[in-house]
């Protein structure tokens, strides 16, 4: 597959992932709905290796790279699965539209990748600015919406971070083995925290609940997540996160259209301001007339 057509595909998958992270965890909890994913996206993608006969290594830096995937993959999901009990599921893409910042801000610290330039300090402030828009709107939306949105910036920072230290990592395997790998570590992670605070096991689940499931474990896991290992093989970690420029809107028209959810003009002031500031945050045309070159 080419690295466009990938790219396209994965936001499409972004933008429908956050309403069927509510939908999932409806009648269920957060913890079984996450875990559900997981463990038949696991499945979907062992099949599938087997299937293309594609080979799994276990050498030590092959480790290095599931373990890297896999911790950052438990924190960011189990975070904005539990924050989508408290938000709307179309804020959970706007807040995460901070993601390319805080990739940028890891990317400097880590893969010194660049200089941080007063045209990328001046789209953070923005892009801050757009977030505690949406944080003022949680205030006033539900009393425990703001616990949403600080759930949903920790999974900023935690994917992010994993992101960049893969990048680090310089892994040399298919996508399909890292998400795989990633998922193996991952998936029993997953287990232990609906064993310990989820709910018992339902006596029943709703249609609506299982599809979502499936939906996120073959669609989100087992294809969202190789195809964006593999984007982040070719184009840099700033590139990747750039798809979270366009997945806001369309999350919040999805989720306004199919789960009835409202869009205030705060949460559309906030939105643009996040959007304007990873585009003044990545633009590098404007990172040089800020400098004066």
């Amino acid at each position: 597959m080419s690295v466009p057509v990938a790219y396209i595909t994965i936001i499409i998958i972004w933008s429908t992932t956050p309403l069927g992270m509510k939908w999932s965890g409806e009648g269920v909890g957060y913890e079984f709905g996450v875990l559900g994913r997981m463990f038949f996206g696991l499945l979907f993608l062992l099949m599938l290796m087997v299937i293309r006969r594609i080979r799994m290594p276990w050498d030590r830096h092959s480790q290095k790279i599931y373990l890297t995937g896999g911790l950052s993959m438990f924190f960011a999901m189990s975070s904005v699965y539990w924050a989508a009990q408290y938000i709307p599921s179309g804020w959970i893409s706007v807040i995460f539209g901070m993601a390319p910042i805080m990739t940028g801000l890891l990317a400097i610290m880590i893969l010194k990748e660049d200089s941080f330039s007063e045209g990328r300090l001046i789209g953070m402030i923005i892009g801050l600015v757009g977030l505690c828009v949406i944080f003022l709107e949680g205030m006033e939306f539900h009393e425990a919406a703001w616990l949403g949105v600080l759930g949903v910036i920790f999974s900023t920072i935690a994917q992010p971070a994993g992101a960049v230290v893969l990048k680090k990592l310089k892994p040399a395997l298919p996508a399909i083995s890292i998400t795989t790998g990633s998922l193996i570590i991952a998936t029993p992670l997953f287990a232990l925290n609906w064993w310990l605070f989820g709910p018992d096991y339902p006596d029943a689940v709703d249609d609506r609940t299982i599809l979502s499931i499936g939906y996120l474990a073959i669609a989100g896991t087992g294809i969202g997540f190789p195809l964006y290992f593999y984007v982040l093989k070719h184009l840099s970690a700033g590139h990747v996160s750039l798809i979270t420029l366009v997945t806001p809107v369309t999350a919040l028209l999805l989720g306004a259209w199919l789960n009835g959810e409202i869009i205030t003009s705060q949460v559309w002031t906030g939105t643009l301001l996040i959007m304007l500031g990873l585009f003044v945050h990545e633009n590098r045309k404007l990172s040089r007339i800020w400098n004066g070159s």
